[in-house]
């Protein structure tokens, strides 16, 4: 049986800890805090040091799934848990101030990981703020030379997440099936 890891990251309150929730087939671990710096603002615990969720897929293989710290003060735990990792799921709240500076900020942060495996993106809270919209995140992707599979989620719903963590894996190994 093969297992697989896949890091999920963004900003604080993307959606990390939700979306594993959302697709985790085992009760997820958190290590949610109260949150004690400028975070307080938009939500009241924060990820301090990792989400784990388990995804088991249909042919008996295992997908772990890992949540890193959104606030840059815990990126030492960023290097950590890429580590043995097969691709990234980067999550943006479309309600930040800047998410494409957020987005670039992460696209810099885990340039090496990426580089070695793979990078699918979803934009979190496109319900509450439709500005910026798909199509501008594609032409800012662009302009940095990059690619990847980008999709408005719902870090609630099961369906979304799994259809961002599909379009990794595809992105992975195109000739996969469903």
């Amino acid at each position: 049986m093969s297992q697989y890891k896949i890091i999920f990251s963004g900003p604080v309150g993307a959606g990390k800890t939700t979306a594993i929730a959302s697709i985790s087939d085992v009760d997820p671990v958190s290590t949610d805090e109260s949150t004690s710096d400028l975070s307080k603002s938009r939500k009241s615990a924060t990820t301090v040091a990792l989400d784990y969720g388990v995804m088991n897929l249909a042919n008996g293989e295992k997908l772990h799934l890992y949540g890193t710290p959104g606030q840059e003060r815990f990126d030492f735990m960023w290097d950590i848990l890429t580590s043995g990792g097969i691709g990234l799921i980067l999550l943006l709240d479309n309600t930040r101030d800047d998410p494409f500076q957020d987005m670039k900020f992460f696209l810099q942060s885990f340039a090496e990981f990426i580089k070695e495996t793979s990078i699918a993106i979803g934009i979190t809270q496109m319900d509450l703020s439709r500005k910026p919209t798909l199509q501008e995140y594609h032409s800012q992707l662009k302009k940095i030379g990059v690619n990847p599979p980008i999709f408005s989620v719902d870090a609630r719903v099961r369906n979304d997440v799994s259809v961002l963590v599909q379009a990794l894996l595809y992105s992975l190994d195109p000739g996969l099936e469903e």
